[in-house]
């Protein structure tokens, strides 16, 4: 798809170190039937202008997490097609979206006393 939209620069993020390494010659792909994936890598990115690779730990990436969850719940349809899912970034975190009370200065079981008068 970068291609396709002729970009120049590309930054890929992802949560496996080894598989940058491999990407970047840092490190040798010694598994047989990844050398294929390498050597296509390796074919795309002189497409490019620039590649940097960032390493982002899964503990910091939630949404990737989620995904890699869910994506090994689902059985594996062979050829079938799948519609992409359609995910909903809020703008702020549903923590930020929280009422804030106002102290007061009653003390904690002023409400549980005030029912059991009542």
């Amino acid at each position: 798809m970068a291609i396709e939209q002729h970009v120049k620069e590309l930054l890929i993020m992802g949560d496996s170190d080894m598989i940058f390494r491999q990407a970047q010659g840092e490190c040798e792909t010694r598994d047989v039937k990844l050398i294929p994936y390498r050597q296509h890598v390796e074919d795309l990115s002189r497409r490019f202008k620039s590649i940097e690779f960032r390493y982002i730990p899964r503990c910091h990436n939630e949404l990737a997490d989620t995904l890699a969850t869910l994506d090994s719940m689902l059985p594996y349809q062979g050829n079938a097609h799948s519609d992409p899912l359609e995910i909903q970034i809020p703008e702020r975190h549903d923590y930020c979206n929280t009422v804030k009370a106002e102290l007061s200065v009653q003390p904690w079981y002023h409400d549980i006393k005030r029912f059991l008068k009542n």
